[in-house]
C-alpha cells in the first residue's frame, strides 16, 4: 500500500488512493472515488462514490465531498465546510444521477464553515472566507465573503491579499510574484 490509512478508516473497493496519501480517523472512502498523490484527508471526511481529488488536496476534519465534486491540484477544503449536489433537495423525490457537478480549480482555498452550493465554479486560487455561501462563480484569484458570498479583492496565489497601482499591477508581499488586472481578470506575469 502506497498511502497511509488509519485503521478506523473505511477504504471502500474500488477507488483509487495515490502515493503519499494520508488518510484519518473514522474517514470514508466511497467506491470509484479518485484521491491523487500526497493528499491529507482529515478525521470524519467522507469522499463520496465518483468524487475527484487531484494532487496535493488538503481536506480539514468534518468535511462530506459528495458525488460531482471534482477538486484539482492543491486545494485546501478548511473545516467543516460544505458542498451540495443537488439545487432542491427533497427527502421523497429521489434524484441520484442527477447531481450538479462543482469545480475546485488549482490552488483554491475554501474557509472554515464556508458551505459552496453546487454548480459552480471556484477559479485558480480563489480565496473563500470563513462562513461564506457560495451560490455562483468565482473569478480565478477573488477574495471572496460573506452570505450571500461578495467579492471583496483579490489575492496572489501565497494568499496575500493584492493592491493593484493605476497601471493594474500588484505584487504579492512573500512571493514577489508580479500579477496583472485587466477587465476583472487577475494574471500572473511574473
Amino acid at each position: 500500500m502506497s498511502y497511509y490509512a488509519h485503521e478506523t478508516a473505511v477504504i471502500d473497493e474500488g477507488c483509487t488512493i495515490g502515493t503519499g496519501t494520508k488518510i484519518w480517523h473514522f474517514s470514508h472512502i466511497m467506491p470509484n472515488s479518485i484521491i491523487g498523490e500526497r493528499c491529507n484527508i482529515g478525521q470524519n471526511v467522507v469522499v463520496s462514490p465518483k468524487v475527484t481529488l487531484g494532487n496535493n488536496v488538503k481536506v480539514q476534519n468534518n468535511v462530506s465531498i459528495y458525488t460531482g465534486v471534482i477538486c484539482e491540484d492543491d486545494v485546501f477544503l478548511g473545516p467543516s465546510m460544505v458542498f451540495t449536489n443537488v439545487i432542491n433537495p427533497r427527502s421523497a423525490v429521489v434524484r441520484r444521477g442527477a447531481y450538479s457537478t462543482t469545480m475546485v480549480q488549482k490552488g483554491a482555498s475554501i474557509g472554515a464553515n464556508a458551505t459552496i452550493i453546487c454548480g459552480n465554479v471556484i477559479g485558480t486560487y480563489a480565496l473563500i472566507g470563513a462562513g461564506a455561501v457560495v451560490t455562483k462563480d468565482i473569478l480565478p484569484y477573488a477574495l471572496v465573503v460573506g452570505n450571500p458570498s461578495k467579492q471583496i479583492g483579490w489575492v496572489s496565489e501565497y494568499g496575500h491579499r493584492l493592491d493593484f497601482d493605476e497601471q493594474g499591477k500588484a505584487i504579492c508581499p512573500e512571493s514577489q510574484q508580479i500579477y496583472q488586472l485587466d477587465a476583472n481578470l487577475v494574471t500572473r506575469i511574473q
